[in-house]
């Protein structure tokens, strides 16, 4: 069971939480977190080659919560061009493709052993999908996407692992290939979510910033950075809002806070 509420206020924090954050202020050494900046790739790759394609189970709930997906066209049957813009082994874009006939999807992640498990995947076709390995960074989409060609960009759960100075690289790099007129759609994790709280001393990078015992990095967005964030790289801002889950677990009897946050900012 769980119960979501969607809206622009924070999650309040218990006096105990609040005091665990608040002791927790020691810094990772600059020597390391230059190295985890360095080895950030290989750090993804890792990851994926640990867990293959077992880890993030597939979202069928993307189009559910990302009506704009339907709701962008201009007629029933019109065909969209969507990027998904950090797509991991394909747990969002295949379900995406089965639902929907008329669309074709660019992709591409950070990880090139993801790329692989995505082309490996049975669904996997050239004519339905490009898929290319992508530092968002540093890497121009120009040369694999045509300019203004894209319909919908999908960014889900992918710029809380892009270091918070990098962060608007991304944003302009995705805007080149945005038609006028079309949307960024993300969800992220937000401030306050349970696994900011689960975080042992010694894992802070930054304000709202951490690193994971496997070196992958974790950012914690507020509704007002990300509202900066892409509106200083010319977006528009259509929503930009909390969701507030608890989640459930009957076996343990425990209640877990998640945080999310999920907005749609578009090209003007």
């Amino acid at each position: 069971g769980a119960f979501q509420k969607k809206g622009h206020s924070a999650r309040i924090l218990s006096p105990e939480e609040a005091e665990k954050l608040a002791k927790d202020q020691v810094l990772v050494s600059e020597f390391k977190q230059l190295k985890l900046e360095k080895e950030a790739q290989k750090n993804w790759d890792l990851f994926y080659k640990r867990n293959s394609t077992n880890f993030f189970k597939d979202r069928h709930w993307t189009t559910r919560e990302f009506q704009e997906l339907k709701a962008c066209r201009e007629f029933a049957d019109q065909k969209l061009t969507i990027l998904e813009a950090g797509c991991g082994v394909g747990n969002c874009l295949f379900p995406l493709l089965e639902e929907d006939l008329n669309i074709f999807a660019y992709a591409c992640d950070f990880s090139p052993r993801a790329v692989e498990y995505v082309k490996q995947n049975p669904l996997y076709s050239t004519e339905r999908c490009k898929v290319f390995q992508c530092d968002l960074t540093k890497d121009d989409l120009l040369e694999n996407i045509p300019a203004d060609s894209v319909d919908v960009v999908t960014l889900i759960f992918v710029l809380s692992a892009v270091h918070p100075d990098k962060m608007h690289l991304v944003l302009k790099n995705i805007y080149k290939v945005l038609k006028p007129g079309k949307c960024v759609l993300f969800r992220d994790y937000g401030l306050y979510d349970h696994a900011m709280l689960r975080f042992k001393s010694g894992s802070k990078l930054g304000e709202n910033f951490y690193v994971r015992q496997d070196g992958t990095r974790s950012y914690f967005f507020t509704e007002e950075f990300l509202s900066q964030l892409f509106k200083a790289e010319g977006y528009e801002q259509v929503v930009n809002e909390y969701v507030q889950r608890e989640t459930v677990n009957r076996k343990e009897d425990l209640r877990v806070p998640r945080v999310f946050l999920q907005s749609k900012f578009q090209k003007p």
